[in-house]
């Protein structure tokens, strides 16, 4: 294999190879090496298996992951993908498998836990994104407010709607070219996630001969997802806050020893089995996973009181989306991008591009059903007809004008959602942007570090009112009166802020307006993965500046119990600076060492800068911007980006942690693609550059180097398999084969004497498949008079990305291949046996100096067979075909 690795400054891997499934290959491998711990927890998560070696805190996810059937929808989504997309993931998990054992060395985890790695399927990646991402559209909310309903009445059903802790959100934004510096647009924002150690983004850098991108890779999947740059477009996405989810309350019954379930059509069979959840400091549990016709059974089951299925979009169609990430990769223009998102399915994202021809992108992407509005509201009857899906919604696009905006708010994706974030972010994001019209990327750091907290207003505004007050509480009301709204991390008064807030969430939560509800909730009902959405406090916080405005509840007396908080926010100690208290805690699997005290945070939940804690729980912050970037389209190089923690994952890694006090303070690190900037680290021999010894080697003018290399059956297997399960490879007779069938079919061929395959590569990118064989020993030879000399070969040039499309290319190729044939001085004569049907392969060789024979009938298809002499060989090879 032709791969290098590289690394910047900042131990950012840039890798190159001969090829774009030898880059999908190293992808895998340096995603194995630097995240080995991080990819095996997160594919252990999508198995359902993370409690063997992680312990009985884990059973809770596993459960849900074996009732919702994570592994078996990524199996059947692979199962749907187009060839090219299959193998082209196929090598990037061989990739994985290769790197896993040196990677697990690097990782203490693994020794302190027991887990040892284990080779990945090919549909591993597509169960981590599913394991990643089956919570994004938030469907537990549905459980919260049928609860709210219950308690509280139908009319107040999304009396909590807001964008809460469970969900994940983005800030990005596209400045277009009449408002830069350079002249050419800007793309930046940053993705809220559960800050993760190590992240959740890897910062990479790809480049083949058929694509050059950089962007931020999710660690066991292949490709560029969400933010990438080609250097003539990029593109970046954010959550759309779409409802595409739907939950059903089921009935079950037995009948002649079967389980049925209720659907609008009457009883239905019902698939029914049980799986056994291995637990290292418990006893196994036992799951009994249940699937109606509208989904997996995730609550309840037959006999429980309640029972409810979770229908979603892959789970319907056996599709991801998956084939838009190499697309995503060739991608040369918006228009490039917007055909490759397209293909998305889940979870569902609103996407901005632009491309250095002034092409721009606003749109939507993703599958939302059409179906009764109660579907997005709540938990719906099974039974009951009109909840079925009615097709997929259209995807919304806006225009450009000047800059867009998206930050999670109800805007572009409003008619596919029910609840979204508070428009604040976007609002702010807005007006600091039309401050300048000469933005560079440098600049954008002043929107991203923004800690105005304008959702602070209904509050302020309760406590400005406060009267017959102590002294203490009077002199805290005066200061947050001067307040600037800013959760600055060195801010007192942003301290004292937060302080109030949180009582006055525990006030808000203790009121008899809500007892009812915070007595009728049991979240221990409930599975274990979807309590955070069930939570009375949580749902208070986040919810907060609406509760204190909305006439749902006479009851509340809002200004009286500001002034009680008011009150004890005095009496208690309060933190001297916000950051004292916000500080950064990132989520870890397994810790690979001594607790470490994390730095202090600005921002807060609905600031640009949003670090989000809980309100009345905790100021500490597991979530915010998980990575930052800014695309510049005028030049690639000028772009910037950083993550919370850094590069690697590896333990004892310099760079490990070496981003954090950039990311804290609103640094970047410079994005390089210029080859001579960066470090090339040596590859085990075993995946050298050019590892193989070429048998035949020959310069072609006005072509390049030529170079013939034996095939390995493993390591090249992903490449074949793409190229000969093509359409326009129909004639080669391995159409609907999978990888494992085309490696074995040259395991086979490499095991005979009489038979060889072998890669040709020009200027050292494999361009086709050659094979040779002595006619005799083949069953070919049973159908014409096998002459002594006679040398049979087959070529499949690969596809136009490769270079096949140029003009006279296989005349080139062959000029080569003929000078390799004649090196053997007993072939006298070329046999080849083209299918009948194909034909042009048939003309292009009787205008190439071959004689035509009789067509056979071989097993496999009728073939025409055709001989070329050697004394036209000879001929051939000094001039050309």
């Amino acid at each position: 294999m032709d791969i290098r690795n590289y690394r910047d400054a900042w131990g950012v891997p840039h890798l190159r190879a001969g090829s774009a499934a030898e880059l999908a290959w190293a992808q895998g491998r340096n995603a194995a090496l630097d995240r080995a711990w991080q990819i095996e927890v997160e594919r252990h998560r999508a198995q359902g298996t993370s409690a063997s070696f992680l312990g009985s805190g884990a059973v809770g996810w596993d459960r849900f992951a074996r009732q919702s059937r994570l592994d078996d929808t990524a199996r059947r989504c692979f199962e749907r993908l187009e060839p090219a997309t299959a193998a082209w993931i196929t090598s990037y998990v061989d990739g994985v498998n290769a790197g896993l054992d040196e990677g697990a060395g690097r990782a203490p985890q693994f020794a302190s836990t027991g887990l040892a790695p284990t080779p990945w399927q090919p549909w591993v990646p597509l169960g981590i994104w599913l394991s990643t991402h089956i919570l994004f559209a938030g469907f537990p909310t549905k459980l919260w407010r049928e609860e709210v309903a219950r308690a509280l009445g139908e009319d107040v059903i999304d009396l909590f709607a807001t964008d809460g802790m469970g969900q994940a959100g983005s800030n990005g934004w596209l400045v277009d070219a009449d408002r830069t510096a350079s002249g050419a647009p800007l793309i930046a924002g940053d993705p809220h996630r559960f800050i993760e150690d190590p992240g959740i983004y890897q910062q990479i850098h790809l480049a083949c001969p058929e694509f050059d991108v950089v962007g931020l890779a999710v660690p066991g999947v292949p490709g560029i997802a969400h933010f990438g740059h080609t250097g003539s477009v990029a593109w970046a996405i954010t959550n759309a806050m779409a409802d595409y989810q739907d939950l059903y309350r089921e009935q079950f019954r037995e009948r002649d020893g079967k389980l049925e379930a209720l659907g609008p059509d009457g009883w239905r069979s019902v698939s029914v089995h049980s799986e056994t959840i291995e637990v290292a400091d418990a006893d196994p549990v036992t799951v009994e996973v249940v699937e109606t016709e509208r989904g997996p059974v995730i609550i309840g089951g037959p006999g429980e009181a309640e029972s409810i299925s979770l229908r979603i979009p892959p789970r319907v169609t056996g599709e991801l989306g998956f084939d838009a990430l190499p697309a995503l990769l060739w991608a040369r223009t918006v228009g490039d991008v917007d055909r490759a998102f397209d293909r998305w399915a889940e979870p569902v994202n609103v996407v901005q591009a632009a491309d250095t021809e002034g092409g721009v992108l606003h749109r939507v992407a993703g599958r939302v059903p059409v179906r009764h509005p109660d579907n997005m509201l709540r938990v719906v009857p099974a039974w009951q007809a009109g909840h079925d899906w009615d097709g997929w919604h259209e995807s919304p696009r806006r225009p450009v004008d000047g800059i867009a905006v998206m930050a999670n708010e109800r805007s572009i994706a409003g008619p596919l959602g029910v609840e979204f974030a508070p428009p604040h972010r976007a609002e702010r994001i807005r007006t600091l942007l039309h401050e300048q019209h000469s933005w560079t990327a440098e600049g954008m750091a002043v929107v991203h570090m923004d800690t105005q907290l304008d959702s602070a207003k209904p509050l302020l505004r309760l406590v400005a009112g406060a009267d017959g007050l102590s002294p203490e509480a009077a002199r805290l009301r005066e200061r947050l009166a001067g307040w600037n709204r800013r959760m600055d991390a060195d801010s007192e008064v942003a301290a004292a802020y937060a302080r109030l807030r949180s009582v006055v969430v525990r006030l808000v939560a203790e009121h008899p307006a809500l007892e009812k509800l915070a007595g009728q909730v049991d979240p221990g009902a409930y599975p274990e993965a979807l309590r955070p959405w069930l939570a009375l406090v949580p749902k208070v916080a986040f919810a907060l500046e609406g509760l204190l405005v909305t006439s749902a509840l006479p009851e509340l007396d809002r200004q009286d119990l500001v002034r009680r908080a008011l009150e004890e926010a005095t009496a208690a100690p309060t933190a001297a600076t916000w950051g004292e208290t916000h500080r950064l805690a990132p989520w870890q699997a397994e810790p690979d060492g001594e607790p470490e005290e994390w730095p202090g945070l600005s921002g807060d939940q609905d600031c640009v800068l949003s670090t989000s804690s809980i309100p009345g729980i905790s100021d500490l912050s597991a979530r915010g911007p998980a990575a930052r970037y800014v695309w510049d389209l005028a030049r690639r190089d000028d772009s910037l980006w950083v993550v919370p923690l850094g590069a690697s994952g590896a333990a004892g890694d310099p760079h490990r942690r070496d981003q954090l006090p950039l990311w804290l303070h609103g640094g970047f690190v410079p994005v390089i693609t210029d080859w001579n900037q960066l470090t090339e680290e040596d590859m085990p021999a075993e995946h050298a550059t050019r590892s193989r010894t070429a048998v035949h080697e020959a310069a072609v003018d006005g072509f390049g180097t030529v170079r013939v290399v034996p095939l390995d059956p493993a390591a090249d297997a992903a490449l074949v398999h793409r190229w000969v399960t093509e359409e326009r490879a129909r004639y080669w007779g391995m159409a609907g084969h999978t990888r494992q069938q085309v490696q074995e079919i040259y395991e086979f061929v490499d095991s005979l004497a009489t038979h060889h395959a072998y890669l040709v590569h020009r200027d050292d990118e494999p361009v086709a498949l050659f094979q040779t064989y002595e006619p005799g020993a083949d069953p070919v030879g049973e159908c014409y008079d096998v002459q002594p000399g006679d040398f049979g070969i087959h070529l499949l040039v690969g596809p136009p990305a490769a270079g096949a499309s140029q003009r006279g290319f296989t005349s080139a190729l062959m000029t080569a291949l003929v000078g390799f044939v004649l090196k053997d001085p007993q072939v006298l004569r070329v046999v080849v046996e083209p299918d009948a049907r194909n034909e042009k392969a048939v003309a292009r060789m009787v205008r190439s100096g071959f004689v035509l024979g009789p067509e056979i009938d071989k097993p496999e298809k009728r073939a025409q067979l055709a001989f070329l002499s050697r004394e036209t060989l000879d001929s051939w090879a000094l001039v050309g075909p």
